[in-house]
C-alpha cells in the first residue's frame, strides 16, 4: 500500500477542493472521472512499467517526480487549454477566461477538434500495438495469431509497422475525405518514428535512453488523456473539477506503475503485457472510430481492463500448470 500513499493523500486534497467548487455533487462527479481516468489508463501503467524497467534509475525518478504535475497539469488543464487557444487565435489566459466563465462555448471548441486529437492520438497508440505485435517474442499469448506461419513471414518484413500504419491512414483518407484528419493520423506515425530514432541514436545496448524514454512515455500518457479529457465534459464543464478527478487518476496510474516495476509484475504475470498491449491496439482502432461514431468511454475501459485482467488470470493458470509440471 505503500506506493498509493501520495495518490491517496492527492485524492484526499483534490475532493476537499471539489467540495469548495460545487459540493457533494462535485465530490460525486470528481469519483466518476478517477474511474475514467484509471479504467482509460491501467493498460498505459503496464507499458509504462515496461519502459522503465529499460531505464537508468535516474531517469526512473525523474518520470516519477517530474511526469506528475506534466500528468496532472500539463497534459489535464493546459494541454487542452493550449488547443482551444491554438483554434480560436485567442492567447491562454483569454482561452481560460473562456473556459471559466463560458464552459460550454469551451466546450464548443473543443469537441470540434476531437477529429483530429483523436486521428493523431489513434495513430500514435497504433503504432505503439503494431511495435509489440510484430516483434518477434519468446512468449506468445494468442498463439495462433502470434505462431502461425503468416505473423513470421509478415514480421521478418521490414518497417512493417509503419507500411500497416500508412495503408490505415490512407484507408481513414478515403473514408473520412479530411485532409486535417490525415494530416493528424501521420503527425501521429511521424512522432512515434521520430522517437524510436531518438531512442536509437541515445540508448546502450542495455540501458534505454533517459531524455528519449521521459520523451516517449510523455507522449503516451498524452496519447491516453485525450479520450479522458473529452469524455470529462459528458459529465461535467468544469476545467478544474475536470483536472482534479482524471489528474488523481493519472495518480494513481503512476502509483501502479512504481508497483509493477519495483514487484518485476511482468516478469510473474508472462501474459500482462500481451493483455495491455491488445488493449492499446483496441483503444486505437475506437479512437479512429469515434473520428465518424460515438463511441462511450465505458464501452473503452472496459474493453480495456477485461483484456488485461484476462491476461492477468492467464498468467496465473499458466504460473500453477509449471509449478504443477515442476518447470
Amino acid at each position: 500500500m505503500r506506493y498509493f500513499y501520495s495518490s491517496f493523500v492527492i485524492m484526499a486534497l483534490g475532493l476537499i477542493t471539489a467540495y469548495y467548487l460545487g459540493g457533494m455533487a462535485a465530490i460525486y462527479i470528481t469519483f466518476l472521472l478517477i474511474i475514467l481516468e484509471i479504467s482509460l489508463s491501467f493498460d498505459n501503467a503496464v507499458v509504462n512499467a515496461k519502459v522503465l524497467e529499460t531505464m537508468d534509475p535516474v531517469w526512473q525518478k525523474r518520470f516519477i517526480i517530474f511526469g506528475i504535475p506534466i500528468a496532472v497539469f500539463g497534459m489535464r488543464l493546459v494541454f487542452p487549454l493550449a488547443i482551444v487557444s491554438f483554434v480560436t487565435g485567442m492567447g491562454m489566459i483569454e482561452t481560460l477566461q473562456v473556459a471559466m466563465n463560458q464552459p460550454g462555448e469551451y466546450e464548443k471548441v473543443l469537441k470540434s477538434t476531437e477529429s483530429t486529437i483523436f486521428a493523431f492520438g489513434g495513430a500514435f497508440l497504433l503504432m505503439v500495438f503494431l511495435d509489440f505485435f510484430f516483434e518477434e517474442r519468446d512468449i506468445k499469448w494468442v498463439t495462433f495469431v502470434e505462431g502461425s506461419r503468416f505473423m513470421e513471414k509478415a514480421s521478418s518484413v521490414n518497417n512493417i509497422e509503419l507500411i500497416t500504419a500508412i495503408m490505415v491512414g490512407i484507408a481513414l483518407g478515403h473514408i473520412t475525405q479530411d485532409f486535417t484528419v490525415v494530416q493528424a493520423f501521420m503527425y501521429g506515425v511521424l512522432l512515434h518514428s521520430l522517437l524510436g530514432v531518438l531512442d536509437h541514436f541515445l540508448s546502450s545496448e542495455t540501458v534505454k535512453s533517459g531524455i528519449a524514454g521521459f520523451i516517449y512515455l510523455e507522449v503516451l500518457d498524452a496519447s491516453f488523456s485525450f479520450d479522458g479529457v473529452i469524455g470529462a465534459f459528458a459529465l461535467t464543464s468544469n476545467i478544474f473539477i475536470i483536472m482534479i478527478g482524471l489528474g488523481v487518476g493519472a495518480m494513481f496510474v503512476r502509483s501502479m506503475t512504481i508497483f509493477f516495476v519495483e514487484h518485476k509484475t511482468l516478469s510473474h504475470f508472462r501474459y500482462l503485457e500481451h493483455g495491455a498491449h491488445y488493449a492499446i491496439g483496441v483503444l486505437a482502432v475506437i479512437m479512429l472510430i469515434k473520428i465518424n461514431t460515438h463511441i462511450s468511454e465505458l464501452v473503452t475501459g472496459t474493453i480495456g481492463i477485461g483484456l488485461i485482467l484476462i491476461a492477468f488470470l492467464h498468467s496465473i493458470w499458466e504460473n500453477r500448470r509449471n509449478l504443477e509440471q515442476g518447470f
